[in-house]
C-alpha cells in the first residue's frame, strides 16, 4: 500500500513538473512573439538664432544628436494637454501638432534654453554671487557652480534623480568634458526632469517666478535672452496664415 501511495504522489508531482515546465515555455513562446516597441517618430529642430551666428562665426555650436537626446528623454505627459497653457504663446499650435512635431517643438526648447543659459557650451561653468544661489552645494561640499549646457549642479542628482556622480568627477579637472554633470546627454535629460516637475508635477507655467531657471522667468533680463532664441521655432508650431477672400 505503501508503494502504491509513493507512486501516486511521484506521479502528481511529475506531472506538476511538467505543467509548470510547459507554462514557461508557453509565455516564453508568447512573449518572444510580442511585436517590437515602435521607436518614437523623430524631427530635427531648426536652428536658433545664437546657432546660426556661431554657424557663421565659428565657436561653439549644437549637435544635431541633442535634438535625439531631449526628444527621446520627453515623458508622455510633456506630449498632451498637460503641457501648461502658456506653452502656446510660443507654439500656438501646440495642442493641435502629432507627437513627432511636440517632440520637435521641445527639442527647439531646451536648445534655446542651453543658447541662453550656456551659450551652446557643453562645458560651461559659473560660480553665481548672488546670495539667493551663492550656497554650498549639499553634494560636493563646495560653493554652488551653475555648469553644463542647462547649467545644474549636483544637487539636482539628489532632487531629480539626475545622472551626475561627483564621486567620480571630483577627481577631475573642473572643465573636463568626461565630468558626469558636463556631458550633454546627462545634463539634457536632467532638465527635462526639472521642466517636468515644473509644468507636470507641479502644475505650474512654463514661464513661472519661481522656475529653476532664471531664463524662464518673465520680467528678468535673462528672460529676454531667452525669448530672442525661441523666434524660430519650427514651423509646425506657428499659426496658419488666413487665406485672403476674394
Amino acid at each position: 500500500m505503501l508503494d502504491t501511495t509513493k507512486c501516486v504522489l511521484s506521479a502528481a508531482v511529475l506531472g506538476l513538473v511538467l505543467s509548470l515546465t510547459s507554462g514557461c515555455g508557453k509565455r516564453e513562446e508568447a512573449h518572444a512573439n510580442l511585436p517590437p516597441v515602435k521607436a518614437p517618430a523623430l524631427k530635427p529642430a531648426p536652428a536658433t538664432p545664437i546657432l546660426t551666428k556661431r554657424v557663421e562665426l565659428g565657436g561653439e555650436t549644437w549637435d544635431p544628436a541633442w535634438d535625439k537626446i531631449v526628444e527621446l528623454a520627453l515623458p508622455p505627459a510633456m506630449l498632451t494637454h498637460q503641457v501648461p497653457r502658456d506653452v502656446q504663446r510660443f507654439c500656438p499650435r501646440f495642442y493641435h501638432l502629432d507627437e513627432a512635431n511636440k517632440r520637435a517643438f521641445w527639442a527647439y526648447f531646451f536648445q534655446a534654453l542651453a543658447g541662453a543659459e550656456a551659450g551652446l557650451d557643453p562645458t560651461t561653468r559659473v560660480r553665481h554671487t548672488d546670495p539667493e544661489v551663492a550656497v554650498v552645494d549639499k553634494v560636493s561640499g563646495r560653493m554652488v557652480r551653475s555648469e553644463g549646457l542647462l547649467q545644474l549642479t549636483y544637487e539636482d542628482q539628489q532632487r531629480y534623480g539626475c545622472d551626475f556622480d561627483w564621486g567620480h568627477d571630483k577627481k577631475l579637472k573642473p572643465d573636463d568634458p568626461d565630468k558626469t554633470i558636463l556631458q550633454p546627454k546627462n545634463n539634457l535629460e536632467c532638465g527635462v526632469k526639472i521642466l517636468e516637475n515644473q509644468i507636470i508635477d507641479q502644475h505650474k507655467p512654463l514661464l513661472s517666478g519661481t522656475s529653476y531657471w532664471s531664463t524662464l522667468r518673465p520680467g528678468t533680463i535673462s528672460y529676454r535672452v531667452f525669448a530672442k532664441q525661441m523666434t524660430n521655432v519650427p514651423i509646425a508650431c506657428r499659426k496658419q496664415a488666413k487665406v485672403a477672400s476674394h
